[in-house]
């Protein structure tokens, strides 16, 4: 398992990434996670759509909710050809109640509580707290990344405009 120091902070302390290092113009690799209602999910069953992943600490803390929600918003309007996944180390109980809660939708929460697939699968898991680090991935419907961000620093909003027009593109 490959680790890599400092790429990123919190709140200015580096942090440890571990697990596989990815980049634009790889194909994504597979993942398993679960679901809202405890159903695993694999990412290799996703076919033929444009998608975003974005991954988060946790819904729980305030610029984590703040992103699920634009992304909730905006994939109302990208249309059925994009999949927006968010992806954090919330139990799926916690990521059900918060949906319901932020009227949240558009988007499919997952689940890497479990076995850190998606975490150690993208290199984005931080060791040291066992979460996930601020990223958000672009793919196209042949599952090539095509655009990501590492959020230098994990409490910042990711650029959202540069993500959507990555997607949009691909449509």
């Amino acid at each position: 398992m490959k680790e890599r120091f400092g790429l990123i902070t919190l709140k200015g302390q580096p942090v440890t990434l571990v697990g596989n290092s990815v980049q634009e113009g790889d194909l994504a690799p597979d993942f398993q996670v679960v679901d809202n209602d405890l159903k695993p999910f694999n990412f290799s069953a996703m076919k033929d759509k444009v998608v975003i992943i974005t991954s988060v600490s946790s819904l729980d803390t305030p610029v984590c909710d703040l992103e699920a929600r634009r992304f909730n918003q905006e994939a109302g309007q990208l249309g059925e050809d994009v999949q927006i996944l968010v992806v954090s180390m919330d139990l799926p109980f916690a990521q059900k109640r918060w949906c319901a809660a932020a009227g949240v939708s558009n988007v499919l929460t997952l689940s890497d509580h479990k076995d850190a697939s998606f975490g150690t699968q993208y290199g984005v898991l931080i060791k040291e707290l066992r979460l996930l680090a601020r990223v958000v991935f672009v793919l196209d419907r042949q599952k090539n990344i095509r655009y990501m961000e590492l959020v230098k620093e994990v409490g910042q909003e990711p650029n959202y405009d540069l993500a959507l027009d990555a997607a949009k593109k691909l449509l």
